[in-house]
């Protein structure tokens, strides 16, 4: 969002009637940037370190179950204490970033933590080489850290993957002129693009919002100046993929990792098969999901055929009106306590007790989060709320991350992280019944429309979209082994997924080649973008689980939103009778997304 934008929304809020918007208070952190307690946390945090390093460094496989205990234990401690600092000071920045006093106290504590934290990098590089027998000895006994195993387990998934000590520290090191460089020359450059459209010149935030536009002629010339500006950079955006996907395979083949995705699954904690599974499920649904779709929507838009800037474009009809804060918090609490009121009174405290910052205002970070901060305080959600309808979902999505947070938190601080692949099922669950709400209570025929073809957009974009981009990226990769590539070589691959999955409906305007360049995710992430469709599929079979009337299902939903990090997929999913490794699994989530095509199919005759 432009700074005009910002400023224009919050004097447009002003004068609606969204309410009294809530913000943080930070306080349960702590009291203020220069108490005492922060202060002496920090010192105390240094000292501990020191102590950690100096008590358990070359001896970690010396130690008995009941050290091994303490000593993971004393290691949770010290990150407890690093997490709060740097959750205080991340979410004050967070409020404000152009605020000079603190970005610099975010930057200097990034430095000052990072510092202090150094002396423990021994401790995973360590803990891999204790001997597999020790390691079942150690995890097996009754008075030692059992409960922690299955941390300890991802960690050890690393093991067959792990350098020497010198060579690990030396990718470290080198990742700032590596990997890194790349990743800030593409981030400033695609922040310095510009972008002239209709003669205004734009960033690329801003030229991508045009897209959106009511107006069609709009959106045409904003994708013709998005193609025009992709064009002139793509030399460069070339030789940056090029690097990257290289870079990759050299460490790929020094960490003998059999493909180029691995080392994503592994950083999931998701088998190889069931992410195979995944896509080909997605894959194979095309037709009767995106392909169909977009086939309704040309019939509303009037068109015969589609153009890429028609993909995203709104209904004709479409008019939403302005939701206050007291109908939104209503009416996601009333969702959520439709299917348990035991989910609407943990969503309660996050409105009365200061945990969300929820108005628009200068400096104050784009978007929507759920931070956890640390399981010995509570999470804080951030909102940028205009009263729109989709702001009332993405309040319903967040409310289901810091649910997930609180519940998880019982856990323990290393064990209450939710794996990337599960960290999404709280969020669209509390989305998922959201929406449905708000659909029983929708009468009028066009907002009924409107609703259910914004959910349909919504769930092809983070399904069939990001398995089109996982498909992309493991063409770049396997061609990149290959030999350099050009830039139309590029561009080929790009082709080759888009026309497949967003179908015969489309044509693609010349240009439309080179919109790979501008995705983040591509050269940040490699192959992450799937987990969005992991998680969306995953929530659909669920919620399909629920409307089937399954026994028992919020008492099974609380335990495995409970469990955070402790369990595998397998085990969370076994009580719903799921398994994601079994493409019918994701056939169930598929239908979800079908059957609301089916709604929007009979609302046309």
């Amino acid at each position: 969002m432009t700074l005009k934008a910002t400023f224009d929304s919050r004097d447009a809020a002003k004068g609606n009637d969204l309410g009294q918007l809530p913000e943080w208070d930070l306080s349960d952190l702590y009291p203020a940037p220069d108490s005492a307690e922060l202060n002496e946390d920090i010192e105390k945090l240094a000292r501990d370190v020191a102590d950690f390093a100096k008590t358990y460094k070359g001896r970690l496989a010396d130690l008995s179950a009941p050290e091994m205990l303490a000593c993971i234990e004393n290691y949770e401690r010290i990150d407890i204490i690093a997490g709060r600092i740097m959750s205080y000071a991340g979410l004050r920045y967070y409020q404000n970033t152009t605020d000079a006093e603190r970005a610099k106290m975010l930057g200097d504590l990034q430095g000052r933590i990072t510092d202090i934290t150094t002396p423990l990098v021994f401790f995973s590089l360590e803990f891999n080489r204790i001997a597999d027998e020790t390691y079942d000895t150690l995890f097996s006994a009754a008075d030692g850290p059992a409960r922690y195993k299955p941390v300890f387990d991802r960690m050890r998934a690393m093991r067959p993957h792990q350098l020497s000590d010198e060579l690990e520290q030396f990718l470290h090191d080198n990742s700032v002129v590596g990997a890194a460089a790349w990743n800030r020359l593409f981030d400033e450059t695609t922040a310095a693009l510009e972008f002239e459209v209709d003669g205004e010149t734009l960033g690329i935030e801003a030229t991508l919002d045009r897209l959106t536009d009511h107006d069609r002629t709009r959106r045409e010339t904003a994708a013709h100046a998005l193609a025009k500006v992709f064009k002139k950079n793509i030399k460069l955006f070339s030789r940056v993929h090029n690097t990257l996907a290289k870079e990759k395979a050299i460490e790929d083949k020094w960490r003998k990792m059999p493909t180029p995705q691995y080392g994503r699954h592994l950083s999931n904690h998701v088998e190889p098969e069931v992410v195979e599974a995944l896509r080909n499920a997605v894959t194979a649904a095309y037709p009767r999901l995106s392909h169909r779709y977009y086939a309704l929507k040309a019939k509303w838009l009037g068109l015969d055929k589609l153009q890429v800037w028609d993909r995203n474009a709104p209904l004709p009809t479409d008019a939403p009106r302005t939701i206050g804060w007291d109908e939104a918090r209503s009416t996601v609490l009333d969702a959520y306590a439709g299917f348990s009121p035991r989910l609407a009174e943990l969503a309660e405290p996050f409105f009365d007790r200061g945990w969300i910052d929820a108005g628009v205002k200068p400096g104050k970070a784009p978007g929507a989060f759920a931070h956890p901060t640390v399981t010995t305080a509570h999470p804080y959600v951030l909102l940028n709320y205009l009263g729109k309808p989709r702001d009332v979902m993405t309040l319903a999505h967040e409310l289901g991350h810091g649910v997930h947070q609180r519940l998880a938190a019982d856990q323990g601080e290393l064990l209450a992280a939710t794996p990337l692949t599960l960290a999404e099922t709280a969020s669209v669950f509390g989305e998922m019944l959201t929406f449905r709400a708000l659909l029983a209570k929708t009468t009028d025929p066009v907002q009924k429309k409107a609703l259910l073809a914004g959910k349909v957009e919504d769930m092809i974009n983070t399904v069939v979209r990001q398995i089109a981009f996982y498909d992309f990226e493991c063409k770049l990769h396997a061609a990149r082994a290959e030999g350099e590539l050009t830039p139309d070589d590029i561009n080929a691959l790009w082709m080759s997924v888009q026309a497949e999955s967003l179908g015969p409906v489309f044509e693609f305007m010349p240009g439309y080649e080179t919109f790979w360049t501008y995705v983040p995710h591509f050269v940040h992430s490699p192959f992450y973008v799937y987990a969005y469709a992991f998680g969306d599929g995953l929530v659909n079979a669920l919620y399909a689980a629920y409307e089937q009337g399954l026994p028992d299902f919020q008492d099974k939903y609380f335990e495995m939103l409970s469990a955070g990090g402790s369990k595998h997929h397998k085990e969370l999913l076994e009580p719903f009778g799921l398994n994601a490794s079994d493409p019918a699994f994701w056939d169930k989530g598929l239908s979800i997304i079908a059957g609301f095509i089916d709604q929007l199919e009979a609302l046309e005759e």
